[in-house]
């Protein structure tokens, strides 16, 4: 038999609240001191069985940082029994089947990464660590562990709905490209057999799914419900198609001119009508596997397809199925982000792990997370395509309350705040100046090419929220640690004050990516000349402030779009400008990304795609990305053989030299009289400072083990 045809969405205006629901009738269990892991503490609780049971491929810390807590304590509070299998054996069934057959439904989750992200470096090589697990222990979840874990729950209990979510289901939800494999895999959904996907930030998705499932309605019959993604054998016939199948896009085509940032307004009762009356139907699973420019044209229909308020659903067939995916969740409201954050999370790890150290969690205990969403766009990240181009911002009273708990009940606080923010340091409360003009905007940024100007930039608000959160009884330091977005920063000079004299503790870290317009406008990021603005600021107010402190600024090697004459112009740029990194970020192509779109196609997707469309240098292969990342670390003396050749190629014989105008010396001494092991460089002193190393996972907005492109 097959599943009924999806029903016509229903108007944003019709979205209820996330805490209007009326309880499961097993909230009168209250309230669990740590969501149950084992049969012990379930029988502790009074509970003979579970409602839901959440697998993720994280150790389980009780904190609104890590999603296992977030999705837990939010069904919890919506009267439902909800149990945590963390980091399960996955080559059995018996971890699976620990807490017994769940009521509803398995909600499966390979954790806050991406499984493949989480356990290869950029390089491909296996990483043995693991910031997510007691001990930093790598090896604690399967590869693929979305795809792993379903296939255990569906031989635990056949018969049980399986649910998935997390970054991982949110950015494979639609064929992609898969870095380790160099090809172009199947939805998630279908490699997992799972019932229903949820993508981006799902509570407002798993809430109803629970309550819709709870009062007896099959999961098939979920089918209007915002942010999921189901398989259909049939298409609905009353539902009108747009063909976006081929390199025509006229049908799909932008409501909005970039350069002027014009947007041509859409009736909101009109854009719910099309919500409700047609779908976008993209390039099916087998012609972008073998059509790279299709791959790309699939892409760029995606991302401009991700505005909750205009956005169509999309279907793309596989084989002889669908893969059918419903407009994105409206955001939450302030009200509604204020509910998520102040359940009754422990803040702690569970007792389980003892005291073995959870690096991630280490990192983010004395932090608060103020806002979600990212208007960025830059197309090596994966924010919007999870977190939305639409600010969710918490009130100013719930961040202060956080703090206070954190004060209160956190244990080791010594009166630091590490950071607020999210994925920026300086989105808070930010938006479009209109409703409607936000509701009818398909812009991937609003910050690219220009900042938009229907865009409000004033960050005065943080001026007071740091000056209230640093007031606080017992709070010696409020520090920022969010990656800044310093194009916006210094439209408030205000704010950049108040930052820098009384947040920075001595380095402020920020991302220009690079020097050259070529891969910056591959990029979405701004030139370097808003950088140097930045900087004057920054070591103006430090001056004033009597304070010596420090700008970091990271850079991306081999991003598509990128040659080695742009490499090279970046690291005369540093050596200009007195910088040594000690560590780099490589391109990582992320599933989704706009920028693995151009890595795997060669084609640029934040442009209309077509055969004759502009072509992207993409620097691939071991011995091409080892030297743009070389050309960032010209200082270490590893590289300089294959520096040398490089710029012998490149025509650039006066950049090797022992001058303190040469990028490198021109002799190489080993073992020289004196020194034991290894080599010795003879090179000209340069006095320069060195950029101190990135953690040891690499750098994600402030998240451990978290690449840049990946939030």
């Amino acid at each position: 038999m097959h599943p009924p045809a999806p029903q016509p969405m229903q108007p944003p205006a019709e979205t209820t609240r996330i805490f209007d629901y009326r309880p499961y009738w097993a909230e009168c269990f209250g309230i669990a001191p740590f969501l149950p892991t084992t049969r012990a503490e379930m029988d502790a609780l009074g509970w003979d069985s579970c409602d839901i049971i959440v697998v993720t491929g994280d150790a389980y810390v009780d904190h609104p940082s890590f999603g296992m807590a977030v999705i837990g304590r939010v069904l919890e509070a919506q009267g439902f029994r909800v149990g945590i299998i963390a980091q399960p054996d996955w080559t059995s069934t018996a971890d699976f089947e620990q807490l017994g057959r769940p009521n509803l439904y398995y909600g499966v989750a390979a954790g806050n990464m991406d499984s493949m992200i989480n356990r290869y470096t950029s390089d491909k090589k296996i990483r043995h660590d693991d910031a997510y697990t007691a001990g930093n222990i790598g090896g604690k979840r399967p590869d693929r562990a979305v795809i792993v874990y379903s296939q255990r729950c569906r031989e635990a209990f056949p018969d049980v709905p399986i649910v998935i979510g997390s970054i991982e289901a949110s950015l494979r939800r639609i064929a992609h490209f898969d870095y380790w494999s160099e090809k172009v895999r199947r939805s998630i959904l279908l490699d997992a057999k799972a019932d229903l996907l949820l993508y981006g930030n799902a509570e407002r998705a798993i809430i109803e799914v629970s309550h819709r499932l709870a009062n007896g309605e099959a999961i098939e019959a979920l089918r209007n419900i915002r942010g999921t993604a189901f398989a259909l054998s049939t298409l609905p016939a009353d539902v009108q198609e747009i063909d976006a199948s081929t390199l025509a896009e006229d049908q799909v085509s932008d409501n909005v001119e970039p350069k002027t940032a014009v947007i041509r307004m859409i009736d909101p009762a009109e854009a719910a009508r099309q919500q409700q009356l047609t779908y976008i139907r993209l390039p099916a699973y087998e012609e972008v596997r073998e059509d790279k420019l299709l791959y790309a044209h699939t892409s760029r229909i995606l991302h401009r397809e991700t505005n909750p308020h205009n956005a169509r659903a999309l279907v793309q067939a596989h084989g002889d199925r669908f893969v059918w995916l419903n407009p994105p969740p409206i955001p939450l409201t302030t009200e509604e982000m204020d509910w998520v954050f102040e359940r009754p999370y422990q803040r702690i790890p569970h007792p389980q792990y003892g005291d073995a150290v959870i690096p991630a969690y280490d990192m983010i205990r004395f932090s608060v997370n103020i806002m979600r969403g990212c208007f960025g766009g830059c197309s090596f990240c994966s924010i919007t395509e999870h977190e939305g181009r639409i600010i969710q911002s918490r009130s100013e009273s719930s961040i202060l309350d956080e703090i206070e708990n954190i004060r209160d009940k956190t244990p080791g606080f010594t009166g630091i705040i590490s950071d607020l923010g999210g994925p920026t340091a300086n989105m808070w409360r930010l938006a479009c100046k209109t409703k409607e003009i936000e509701s009818s905007c398909r812009r991937l940024s609003c910050v690219y090419p220009n900042i938009c100007k229907n865009l409000d930039t004033d960050q005065t608000p943080l001026i007071s929220l740091y000056r209230n959160a640093r007031d606080i009884k017992g709070v010696k330091k409020v520090l920022i640690a969010s990656g800044l977005r310093y194009d916006l920063a210094v439209k408030t000079p205000e704010y950049v004050k108040e930052l820098v004299t009384e947040h920075v503790g001595g380095y402020l870290k920020i991302a220009p990516e690079h020097t050259e317009q070529g891969p910056l406008s591959k990029m979405m990021k701004p030139g370097i000349g808003t950088y140097d603005e930045f900087k004057e600021m920054f070591e103006r107010f430090s001056r004033e402030a009597g304070k010596e402190q420090y700008l970091i600024p990271y850079f991306i090697a081999g991003h598509p779009g990128t040659t080695e004459e742009d490499m090279l112009n970046l690291a005369l740029w540093l050596k200009r400008n007195g910088f040594k990194a000690d560590q780099v970020q490589s391109f990582y192509p992320s599933p989704m990304a706009s920028a693995t779109a151009m890595y795997h196609s060669g084609k640029n997707p934040l442009k209309r795609v077509g055969r004759s469309s502009e072509d992207v240098n993409v620097p691939k292969g071991t011995r091409q990305r080892r030297l743009h990342k070389a050309l960032l670390r010209y200082h270490d003396p590893e590289n300089w053989p294959m520096l040398r050749v490089a710029l012998k190629k490149m025509g650039r014989h006066d950049l090797i030299g022992n001058g303190k105008m040469h990028l490198i010396p021109l002799t190489q001494y080993s073992k020289p009289h004196g020194l034991k092991g290894g080599k010795f460089f003879r090179t000209q002193h340069t006095g320069l400072p060195t950029i101190p190393a990135l953690p040891a996972k690499g750098r994600g907005k402030g998240k451990p083990n978290q690449p840049n492109n990946q939030k």
